[in-house]
C-alpha cells in the first residue's frame, strides 16, 4: 500500500507540472500584448520617428544682484524633437526609425549594414518595431551595403535602406593659419564622403583648397595663394546620392595677407626688441615651417621679450582687427601681459592685457585689438613684447612664439 500510494503521489505531481507548463505555453506571449506570427517576415516600410525643430528658442532667467537688482539673462533652449511620420529608405546615424511589416514579434536581432541595432521588446508588435539607428552603423566603403536585415524565429526579411553619412564636421586643426602651399590637417567626422573644399572670405572672396589625402576622420587639405584676410571652410559631399554642403565655423588666417612681424623669420623691419638673452629666432622649435622666435625669461626676473621696429614702423590703421600668435609655454602655466609702446599703459612692467599661457604646449591667441590697450589712435607702433613678473620659486623659462601678425 505505501508503495502504491508513493506511485500515486509522484503521478499527481507529474501531472500538476504537465498542467502548469501547459498553462504557461498559452500565457508565455501575454506581456507582449500579441501572439508572433510563425509565417516568414516581411518589411513593408521605414518611417521617421519624429523630426527635430531648430528653432532657437529661449528662456528669460531672473536672478537678483547683491543689491536686490533684477538681472534677466537669456538662456537657450535645447532643440526639440516634434512627432513626425514620413516614409523614407534613409537614416541617420543615431535616429530612431518605424519599421512596418509582418510576422516581426518573435524579432531576435536587427542589423543596419551588417552592424547589430538594439531593440527593445516593449517596443515591438507583429507588425511594428521601433529602432534607433546605431552611432556605428558602417555608412561609406565596402560595409555600407544599404541593407536593413531583420531575423525572427521563423526566417529573415530583407529590405534597401541607406545610412546617411553626418555632415563633415571638423574637431581639430593642426593650425589656424596657412600660405601658399602650405598644407592643414583637419580631424573629425565625415569626410570620407567629401568631394571638395572651399575657404570662403569673411568679407569677401573664394578659393578652391585642394585635398590631399581624406579617411573619415582625418582630412589633408592644401591652400592656393588667396586674397582672402580671413575665411572658412566649406565642403561639399554626397550622402545618399545626393550633393550636400556643410561649412565649419573655425576662422582661418591666410599669412601671406597679414601683416607679419615675426613668420619663421622676423618680416618688414622687425627685429629682437627683448630685454634677456639669449633671445631671438630659433629652429629648435616651430608650429609653422621651421623657426620661431625664442623669449627667455630668469628665474624671479622681471623681463620683456619681443620684438621692435624703429625704423619705417608701422602706422596707426585701424582696419587692423586682431593682433595673433602661437606660443609654446615653459615648465609650468605663467601669465604674460602684452606690451606695446602705443598701448595707454606704456611699454613696461605693467600687468595689463594678461594671457596666460598653458606649461609646454603650442597654443594659439587671435585677440581682438579692440579688446585690449595696444594701439592707441594717431601712434606709430614700434615695439610688440610680452611681459613674464617673475616670482619667488620660479625656473628660468624658454617660451617660442610664432606667426606674430596683425590681421585686417
Amino acid at each position: 500500500m505505501k508503495k502504491n500510494l508513493s506511485i500515486s503521489k509522484n503521478f499527481y505531481w507529474i501531472s500538476g507540472i504537465v498542467i502548469i507548463s501547459v498553462l504557461v505555453s498559452c500565457k508565455k506571449y501575454d506581456s507582449l500584448g500579441f501572439t508572433p506570427g510563425k509565417g516568414a517576415p516581411a518589411i513593408s516600410s521605414v518611417h521617421t520617428w519624429g523630426k527635430t525643430d531648430t528653432t532657437a528658442r529661449y528662456d528669460t532667467v531672473i536672478t537678483y544682484d547683491a543689491s536686490g537688482n533684477i538681472i534677466k539673462t537669456l538662456h537657450q533652449l535645447p532643440s526639440q524633437v516634434n512627432p513626425f511620420d514620413s516614409v523614407t529608405t534613409a537614416g541617420k546615424l543615431g535616429n530612431f526609425y518605424i519599421i512596418y511589416g509582418s510576422n516581426l514579434g518573435s524579432t531576435s536581432s536587427i542589423t543596419f549594414n551588417g552592424y547589430s541595432a538594439y531593440f527593445n521588446r516593449a517596443l515591438i508588435t507583429d507588425n511594428s518595431i521601433i529602432v534607433q539607428v546605431p552611432s556605428k552603423t558602417p555608412y561609406f566603403g565596402a560595409q555600407a551595403t544599404d541593407s536593413l536585415i531583420i531575423t525572427t524565429l521563423y526566417g529573415k526579411a530583407y529590405y534597401k535602406f541607406s545610412i546617411l553619412p553626418p555632415p563633415p564636421t571638423v574637431t581639430g586643426y593642426s593650425n589656424y593659419n596657412f600660405s601658399t602651399g602650405s598644407r592643414i590637417t583637419l580631424t573629425g567626422v565625415g569626410f570620407a564622403t567629401v568631394t571638395s573644399v572651399t575657404l570662403s572670405g569673411t568679407s569677401s572672396g573664394t578659393a578652391n583648397v585642394t585635398i590631399v589625402n581624406q579617411n573619415d576622420s582625418v582630412l589633408v587639405v592644401q591652400f592656393p595663394a588667396t586674397t582672402i584676410a580671413r575665411g572658412t571652410l566649406g565642403f561639399g559631399y554626397t550622402a545618399a546620392g545626393s550633393p550636400q554642403t556643410a561649412t565649419a565655423t573655425q576662422e582661418l588666417v591666410d599669412l601671406d595677407n597679414a601683416y607679419q612681424i615675426f613668420t619663421d623669420d622676423f618680416q618688414n623691419a622687425w627685429g629682437d626688441g627683448s630685454w634677456q638673452s639669449p633671445s631671438g629666432k630659433s629652429t629648435n622649435q616651430a608650429k609653422s615651417g621651421t623657426a620661431s622666435f625664442m623669449g627667455t625669461f630668469t628665474a624671479n626676473g622681471w623681463k620683456i621679450e619681443g620684438f621692435s621696429n624703429w625704423w619705417p614702423s608701422l602706422p596707426y590703421d585701424n582696419s587692423y582687427k586682431y593682433f595673433s600668435f602661437w606660443v609654446k609655454g615653459g615648465t609650468v602655466n605663467h601669465t604674460l601681459n602684452i606690451e606695446t609702446n602705443t598701448s595707454a599703459l606704456g611699454y613696461g612692467q605693467n600687468d595689463g592685457n594678461p594671457i596666460v599661457v598653458p606649461a609646454n604646449v603650442w597654443t594659439y591667441f587671435k585677440i581682438p585689438i579692440s579688446s585690449i590697450s595696444f594701439w592707441s589712435s594717431g601712434s606709430t607702433l614700434q615695439q610688440v613684447g610680452f611681459f613674464l613678473k617673475g616670482q619667488g620659486g620660479d625656473v628660468d623659462e624658454t617660451y617660442y612664439f610664432d606667426d606674430v601678425i596683425l590681421i585686417k
